[in-house]
């Protein structure tokens, strides 16, 4: 082993005196709140609609602004997390988190709700990168490290399974306020365990953080969902919305040339020279992006055609749970006996399988005969895509970047997310025009759907050309030839370098 890479291994072991599954249940709890939160809100979304009285944009807003400040301001957490430290970080996130969530449940006006809702994405973008960073300096072995993954993805992914459920019971039985408030006492006992529980590691470097980029990265995706969102009332053509698309490209583009010029910039892009890295990123965003939609429209499907109450469509939800975590916790076996290239291809092609058959559904389904079999294969596919994926990218991570390369993952899944549920939602808008009909409705879920189906299918293919194709049991020598390059007089950047089924050491 890499004597720096030793030296590494035994300062976490030595500053951490918890127990690794200590470490790994209070990570996972707060990854748990911010999956749950993306979630959780769906099956409010009606009564939301009709105690602030929101517009369908408005609606659609309550979800993204959580997911854009997410997905612009996680960069800027995985960094904050090398920087300041792990266990300061993830508290920093769960206090903002936790502050916000208090915030939106006492929100009287549409404005208030959809601007806790931003502040509370920017608490999850915190706290999200350190959750994976802690678990994955916690576990000294490489198949320790794969299986905590494999835990903290299915929690993840069963956090947004679990908030359809949670979010019926709470808006059934109490209020679609408790959607939110309900995170009040839940993240107070968890930042408690963390404050009493983890240790900080002593390696962190100090550097100074780039809130510019930050700012840029936002507000290019802002503009570019904006300017999906009014896709569906002006037209793709219309100057209202080519204006915010062509903005959000040009201020991205704008951050991409202030990044290249930084000494010490938000998103270092000599990570994307790793193969590991850029594929695996670019996997993230068009696979896990479209797969985070599947709840949305399910939701409204099953409230707005079939007639669901919120309590039953939580409960019909279960079975995609059950699913999505299943896939998550066989990932692992099935990388070391197919690879991490050939699972995440496999798992894209099932969800779009699933995405295809629901995409059938009718204005007279059933629960047994339209939702459950699509949602299952949907719910599999994410499972078993995640974990291979998450895994190829954070194995090139060098020393000082797991929480960066964990931020540029979960970014470019809530990016894919706005991005795709705002994508989805006009193809929808396109066939619905502002319909309260059932048959309309359903024509529009469905349209949501085939074009899902399509993006999941077109990732398949990416993945099968650009994800790196080495064997899984070949990660382990790949890992430490690529480590001591990397700390050596040499760079390592060798596009053929091999997936591995977790982080270095």
């Amino acid at each position: 082993m890499d004597p720096s890479v030793a030296g590494r291994t035994q300062v976490d072991r030595s500053a951490s005196s918890p127990p690794p599954w200590v470490v790994l249940a209070i990570a996972c709890l707060g990854q748990f709140l911010v999956v749950l939160d993306v979630s959780v809100v769906n099956v409010a979304l009606p009564a939301m609609r009709s105690g602030l009285e929101l517009s369908q944009a408005g609606l659609q807003w309550v979800v993204n602004a959580y997911v854009i400040t997410f997905a612009g301001f996680m960069l800027l957490g995985g960094r904050a997390a090398d920087v300041f430290g792990r266990k300061r970080t993830f508290v920093t996130g769960l206090g903002l988190f936790t502050v916000a969530s208090l915030a939106g449940g006492m929100a009287m006006a549409p404005w208030q709700l959809i601007t806790a809702r931003a502040i509370q994405g920017v608490g999850a973008a915190v706290l999200a990168p350190a959750t994976l960073t802690l678990v994955t300096g916690s576990f000294a072995d490489e198949s320790g490290r794969t299986r905590a993954i494999a835990v903290w993805t299915a929690v993840g992914a069963g956090g947004g399974a679990a908030g359809s459920l949670v979010g019926g019971v709470l808006t059934e039985f109490l209020s679609w306020r408790w959607v939110l408030l309900i995170n009040v006492p839940v993240g107070a006992l968890t930042m408690a365990g963390a404050v009493l529980w983890l240790a900080e590691r002593g390696d962190q470097v100090r550097k100074r953080l780039d809130l510019p980029g930050a700012m840029l990265v936002s507000a290019g995706l802002a503009l570019l969902a904006y300017g999906i969102v009014q896709t569906e009332s002006a037209g793709w053509t219309a100057v209202g919305a080519l204006l915010p698309l062509g903005a959000g490209l040009v201020v991205l583009a704008v951050f991409v040339v202030v990044e290249a010029r930084l000494r010490e910039p938000l998103m270092p892009l000599h990570v994307f020279r790793l193969r590991s890295v850029a594929a695996a990123n670019a996997a993230m965003l068009a696979a896990g992006g479209v797969m985070f939609c599947m709840w949305f429209f399910l939701t409204l499907y099953m409230q707005h055609v079939l007639g669901y109450t919120p309590l039953r469509t939580g409960l019909s939800f279960l079975p995609h749970s059950v699913s999505i975590i299943l896939g998550a916790q066989a990932a692992p076996r099935l990388m070391r006996l197919l690879g991490a290239k050939t699972l995440a291809v496999a798992g894209a092609l099932i969800g779009a399988a699933g995405m295809v058959w629901q995409s059938t559904m009718t204005v007279d389904g059933t629960y047994l005969g339209t939702i459950l079999g699509p949602g299952i294969l949907m719910a599999l596919g994410a499972g078993l895509t995640a974990t291979p994926v998450a895994a190829v990218a954070t194995s090139g991570a060098g020393p000082g970047e797991t929480g960066l390369v964990s931020g540029l993952v979960n970014t470019s899944r809530q990016i894919g997310g706005a991005l795709s549920l705002s994508v989805l939602s006009a193809v929808g808008a396109a066939h619905i025009h502002g319909s309260t009909d059932p048959g309309v409705l359903t024509t529009g879920y469905a349209a949501a759907f085939a074009t899902g189906a399509a993006i999941l299918a077109s990732a398949a293919v990416l993945m099968l050309g650009i994800l790196p194709g080495a064997p899984a049991h070949q990660s382990s020598a790949t890992s430490t030839a690529t480590r001591r390059d990397r700390s050596g007089s040499a760079e390592h950047t060798d596009s053929d370098s091999a997936p591995l089924p977790g982080p270095p050491r």
